[in-house]
């Protein structure tokens, strides 16, 4: 009797080891997918928009450009978008896209100078401060630089805080 319920602890036990080390053999990649983004800083990243020349001076128009951390399996969104203004010969300011009430993608009026929310109802100046509605703070904006004739934005890797 002893020896087949020793049998019996050796094989639970045996069976009991198998299945921890599939599940660790399993579940490890997995969890460590999950916490990567807390460990691995978005890197920043100089994106060229275009050419100086090709934007005039007051205009506002909406650029793409790659986003710097895009996913494997992400197509047509690893593509990111801003708003560009040339405000003097040399000068340029760059604003998100993105509300930041909810993230809605705001739309440029140029006959009013005012980006606007459709989801909510935001409002916001040319300088990209609030105007009106529930937006909390101003749009998000990029830096900007030129160099040999060409914008170019700093652009940052998808964070898992606001700013």
């Amino acid at each position: 009797m002893t020896e087949a319920l020793s049998r019996r602890r050796f094989l639970q036990a045996a069976m009991l080891g198998i299945g921890g080390v599939a599940a660790a053999a399993v579940g490890t990649p997995i969890v460590a997918y999950l916490l990567s983004p807390f460990f691995r800083s978005p890197s920043d990243v100089w994106r060229d928009v275009g050419a100086i020349d090709s934007i005039q001076v007051g205009e506002t128009t909406e650029i793409s450009f790659e986003d710097p951390s895009p996913l494997a399996w992400a197509g047509q969104t690893a593509q990111a978008s801003a708003w560009l203004r040339r405000t003097s010969d040399s000068e340029f300011v760059a604003f998100a896209v993105n509300c930041q009430h909810l993230g809605c993608p705001v739309s440029w009026l140029s006959d009013a100078s005012l980006f606007m929310c459709p989801c909510h109802g935001g409002v916001y100046y040319a300088d990209g401060t609030v105007a009106a509605g529930p937006p909390p703070r101003a749009l998000r904006q990029y830096e900007v630089r030129t160099r040999a004739g060409r914008v170019e934005l700093l652009t940052h890797g998808l964070e898992l805080a606001p700013s």
